[in-house]
């Protein structure tokens, strides 16, 4: 005799609106002068846990057309203009986070990889050196279900 246990999932879903109206947050919260971080080595588990690998970048978001990202579409948001970084160490990119101006708190993280390689934002060159430029060529953010 076995008994066995069911675990019931259910997926919660959102209307497309709502999905936008939670990622056009992302300027609103972090704001037109948040930081961008880029790290070496492996993503932390979490945004409240301290940043781990060496710090290959620090600077302000660009922003064009009055904010860092664009009006969301579809459940999705996309960087806006051309982001040029400065490199101030040496390593390879792991992943980054985007920071308030005061970089009290950290709004979101992920991975970075070359571009086709999959991560959630892509470089042209993951390779970084002190004071290279460093072109993001893509970073969109997709809400949940959309």
């Amino acid at each position: 005799y076995s008994t066995l246990l069911y675990e019931v999932v259910m997926a919660i879903q959102y209307k497309i609106s709502l999905i936008n109206d939670r990622l056009n947050l992302l300027n609103t919260d972090a704001g037109n002068s948040a930081l961008f971080r880029m790290y070496s080595g492996a993503m932390p588990a979490a945004c409240v846990t301290a940043a781990s690998g060496t710090k290959l970048s620090e600077d302000v978001i660009p922003v064009a057309t009055g904010a860092w990202m664009a009006s969301a579409s579809a459940g999705v948001v996309a960087k806006t203009g051309t982001w040029t970084l400065n490199g101030i160490a040496g390593g390879s990119a792991g992943y980054f986070r985007i920071l308030d101006a005061g970089a009290a708190a950290t709004y979101m993280q992920g991975t970075i990889t070359a571009t086709g390689g999959g991560g959630d934002m892509t470089l042209d060159n993951i390779v970084i050196a002190n004071a290279q430029v460093i072109t993001v060529n893509t970073f969109a953010v997709t809400g949940g279900n959309a």
